[in-house]
C-alpha cells in the first residue's frame, strides 16, 4: 500500500483552552507542538479565532512556540485579515518570524468573523467603507518586503542610531512563506497570481455545476496551478484533511471518536447554505489506520499534492491530540510515503495511551 506522495507532514490545532483556566490549554497546545516536533512532524499551525476559546493572536502564540521548538515550521491558519492593521501586523509577524528562524509559516483568509460584534471595537469610523478583502492582504505583504519609507534622505532618530525608515525587524525571506486559505475559484487565482502558496481543507464552495466535494476541490487545485505557473512554479499546496484514527485509543475513546463523525456526517451530503455561499464539507476519515489509509489512497485530490496537514478538531482533549498524531506518524504517514526529516528518538515519542496508563 505504499506510495511515494507525502514528503510533508504537518497539524493544524484549535488551540482550545477552559474560560475559568486559558493558561492550561494554552499551555497544552504548546506542549502539543513540542511533541510534534520530537514525532518529527514537518509543521505545526494553530487557528486565530477571535470572541472563542482559542488564539486570538497567532503572532503572539507562535512567538512563544518558536521558543519551545527547535526545526518545525510553525503556521497560522488563517488570519482574518479584516481585523488587521497591515503595518502592525507586518511587525508582529516579522518578529514572530526572526524569534522563530525563519520557521514562519503565515496563512490569511478575507472576512471578519462575529463582524457586527467585533467591527465597532477594532475601528474608528464606518469599518464597512473599507477595503478589508484580498487589498489588505496585498499591503501587508508589501509591507513585509520592508521598503524605505520617506524619501532617500529621510531619517529617524533614535537613542544610538540614525537610520533610514522601514518595517523592524525585517526578514526578507518571509514574504515567501505567506499562505492563503483558498476554497473558491475566484479566491485561488487571486493567491496564485499575488504569488501566495496555497492552503485547501475539508471546506470548499460549491462553485459552478457540481455539487460533489472532491470534482469541486480538484477543480480549485487545477486553476490554483494553472494560474500560479505563469507567476510562481514553486507554489506550495497543502491538503487538509480530518484524520482521527483509533489504533492505540480505549473502547471509550474510539466510541467518543465514532460519534463525533456521526454527528457531523449530515453536512456532507449535500450542499450547506451559509450567507450567499454554497459551501460542500468532505467527509472525516475516522476508524482503523488501515480504514483511513484505504480512504486516503481512493483520494484522487491527495494523490495530487504532496503536503497533507492534519485538522484537529475541536472538541478533543490534549491526551486525545497527542494519540491522534502518534498513531497517524507511526501508522498512516509512512504508508503515504513520507518519512520524518530527522530521525526521531523512540525513547522521546512514546504511545501517550501507555505513557497514562504508567
Amino acid at each position: 500500500m505504499s506510495t511515494d506522495r507525502i514528503t510533508s507532514l504537518a497539524f493544524l490545532t484549535p488551540g482550545n483552552f477552559d474560560d475559568e483556566d486559558p493558561h492550561t490549554g494554552l499551555e497544552e497546545t504548546l506542549r502539543l507542538f513540542e511533541y510534534g516536533e520530537r514525532l518529527g512532524f514537518d509543521g505545526a499551525w494553530v487557528r486565530q479565532r477571535h470572541l472563542e476559546h482559542g488564539v486570538g493572536s497567532a503572532a503572539v502564540f507562535l512567538a512563544a512556540a518558536a521558543q519551545r521548538t527547535r526545526r518545525v515550521e510553525l503556521g497560522t491558519a488563517v488570519i482574518p485579515i479584516g481585523y488587521e492593521s497591515p503595518f502592525r501586523l507586518a511587525e508582529d509577524l516579522s518578529l514572530a518570524d526572526v524569534l522563530s528562524q525563519g520557521r514562519l509559516q503565515a496563512g490569511f483568509s478575507t472576512g471578519m468573523p462575529h463582524a457586527e460584534l467585533l467591527g465597532d471595537l477594532v475601528y474608528d469610523g464606518d469599518w464597512r467603507s473599507f477595503d478589508l478583502s484580498y487589498g489588505r492582504i496585498a499591503r501587508l505583504v508589501d509591507n513585509l518586503r520592508g521598503r524605505w519609507l520617506g524619501g532617500p534622505d529621510t531619517v529617524i532618530r533614535s537613542p544610538g542610531a540614525i537610520q533610514r525608515p522601514r518595517l523592524q525587524p525585517h526578514n526578507p525571506g518571509l514574504t515567501d512563506r505567506i499562505w492563503y486559505g483558498a476554497g473558491s475559484l475566484t479566491s485561488v487565482r487571486w493567491a496564485a497570481e499575488h504569488g501566495l502558496h496555497l492552503l485547501s481543507g475539508n471546506i470548499v464552495s460549491a462553485d459552478g455545476d457540481t455539487d460533489d466535494f472532491t470534482s469541486a476541490q480538484q477543480r480549485i487545485l487545477s486553476e490554483y496551478r494553472r494560474t500560479a505557473h505563469a507567476v510562481r512554479p514553486e507554489a506550495r499546496i497543502a491538503l487538509g484533511r480530518v484524520v482521527v484514527p483509533f489504533d492505540s485509543a480505549d473502547a471509550a475513546t474510539r466510541t467518543r471518536y465514532a460519534d463525533y463523525a456521526a454527528g457531523r456526517h449530515q453536512r456532507t451530503l449535500a450542499p450547506q447554505t451559509i450567507g450567499t455561499r454554497r459551501i460542500l464539507f468532505a467527509p472525516d476519515l475516522v476508524g482503523t489506520a488501515d480504514q483511513i489509509l484505504e480512504r486516503l489512497t481512493a483520494d484522487p485530490v491527495l494523490a495530487s499534492v504532496s503536503e497533507l496537514r492534519l485538522e484537529l478538531p475541536y472538541e478533543f482533549r490534549h491526551e486525545e491530540y497527542e494519540q491522534i498524531l502518534h498513531d497517524v506518524r507511526h501508522l498512516i504517514a509512512p504508508e503515504l510515503g513520507w518519512r520524518p526529516a530527522l530521525q526521531v528518538d523512540p525513547d522521546h515519542s512514546p504511545n501517550p495511551v501507555a505513557e497514562a496508563a504508567r
